[in-house]
């Protein structure tokens, strides 16, 4: 339970102030990663069947509802309006809605889901356990939720990096820091002085173990994806065959099991 309190948190900033950056970033498909490595991988894990519902939650401007089959019934919810107007923009599917809600907070819903996902977003939330905490009542008997993070042991903003060993001629990845939890902030124009800036949170993975646990969640299985680009030059051998040893994203799948 060492990690309840941080359910205490109340977030710094929203993603509305950072709303336009982030759909240029993305655009209407998910920028390379959406497109390349985690969507592809989220279906493929999810194996979704008609009549089955997904509740996409801290959405964005809904990408995912762009790649789902159009039997399945889907939800978005984000917390930035401007975010779910895109999605709305964008939208072809009738059976899609998307709604501007705080996923920490409770959210009326007049049915449950069989899935729930949050794709590279929870980091961006102060309390993972307020969102779980909600999300489970969401959810039908032995629903499941997916969530997709960038890998909390490899990538924490600011406290990780490449390093090149020339005696061995490997890259490796530096670690400053991981169990201890961390905000950091994160300016969307780093080279500008007054640029908007988010939130990332850092947590080590027995933290959202712990907290799925807490919150009625059992970790079915989990999943780590690298990235399938390759380099070029001089260096490609080396940075390639690092690439495949450092995964990206860290994927957890948690059945609901009260």
């Amino acid at each position: 339970m060492m990690w309840k309190k941080d359910s205490q948190y109340k977030p710094k900033t929203s993603w509305q102030p950072v709303s336009q950056w982030y759909s240029r970033l993305v655009d209407e498909e998910g920028h390379y990663y959406h497109q390349h490595v985690v969507l592809p991988n989220l279906l493929r894990m999810m194996k979704l069947l008609p009549g089955q519902n997904l509740l996409d939650l801290a959405c964005g401007q809904g990408i995912l509802s762009r790649s789902i089959p159009q039997e399945i019934s889907y939800l978005g919810i984000d917390i930035a309006p401007s975010l779910i107007e895109e999605a709305k923009k964008v939208n072809t599917n009738a059976t899609h809605r998307f709604w501007v809600g705080d996923i920490t907070r409770p959210i009326k819903m007049s049915e449950k889901y069989d899935w729930a996902v949050i794709i590279l977003a929870l980091q961006n939330i102060a309390s993972p356990y307020k969102v779980f905490l909600q999300t489970k009542q969401y959810l039908k008997p032995a629903g499941k939720l997916v969530i997709v993070l960038n890998h909390p042991c490899f990538r924490i903003p600011q406290k990780s990096d490449w390093g090149y060993d020339a005696k061995k001629n490997l890259q490796y990845r530096r670690m400053d820091q991981y169990l201890t939890k961390a905000e950091i902030a994160i300016k969307v124009s780093p080279s500008k002085e007054k640029s908007v800036a988010t939130v990332s949170y850092h947590y080590p993975l027995s933290a959202y173990v712990e907290m799925l646990h807490d919150n009625g969640f059992m970790v079915e299985t989990m999943e780590e994806w690298i990235s399938d680009k390759k380099s070029t030059g001089p260096m490609a051998e080396v940075e390639d065959r690092a690439r495949a040893e450092f995964p990206l994203f860290l994927t957890i799948v948690a059945r609901c099991c009260l």
